[in-house]
């Protein structure tokens, strides 16, 4: 009887057993739905324009004209004369804006001196020295400093002028000199004797 009933129950075990084999092989849990949400999007700035060089025309009254140039972006009107090998010894340069910030395509043109046309400028007197005129054939390099536009250079070229070819004559004499155009010539009308001043 009892070996009967260890029988029951070792088959209600093995029975226990297999059932529960049977629901872990057949069990499917249920999907699991994972939803990703991505950040927002980040505000992308937009490119900056970068300035490129300009390319301007020069002509005129300088040494390499006219032509074509290409220079970096904000360059003036200077940048495009010195790009030009700088303008000539009578280049009219009243009505020139060297400052002006150039843009592609532009022109600058620089007028040469009208050796005929009337001074714009008022001249000035011949009291306008601090001591009376400048005695050109005779005066220092620091007199000649006292004409309007005449620094230690040039009034070093005029002595040196001066000391190899002889005194100076009259105001184109003067002109003979390299740096001297007719601007300068009109400027100092009056302000120069070329007696020696004794």
């Amino acid at each position: 009887m009892i070996e009967r009933f260890r029988n029951v129950i070792f088959g209600g075990v093995i029975l226990a057993i297999g059932a529960g084999i049977v629901v872990l092989l057949t069990y499917r849990p249920a999907p699991v739905s994972i939803t990703i949400n991505p950040p927002p999007p980040t505000a992308t700035p937009a490119p900056s324009n970068t300035p490129g060089p300009v390319t301007v025309y020069v002509s005129g009254d300088v040494v390499n004209a006219p032509a074509n140039y290409t220079l970096p972006p904000g360059s003036r009107v200077l940048d495009a004369l010195n790009a030009a090998g700088g303008v000539n010894s009578d280049a009219n340069l009243i009505d020139v804006n060297l400052a002006q910030v150039l843009h592609d395509g532009d022109q600058i043109n620089v007028p040469a001196i009208d050796p005929n046309a009337k001074p714009t400028r008022v001249k000035p007197a011949a009291t306008a020295t601090q001591s009376g005129p400048v005695y050109v054939n005779s005066a220092t390099a620091q007199e000649l400093q006292r004409l309007p536009g005449i620094g230690p250079s040039l009034a070093q070229k005029i002595i040196d002028y001066r000391t190899k070819n002889g005194p100076f004559k009259t105001m184109d004499d003067l002109r003979k000199v390299s740096g001297i155009g007719p601007a300068r010539i009109s400027e100092w009308d009056g302000l120069i004797d070329f007696s020696t001043g004794n």
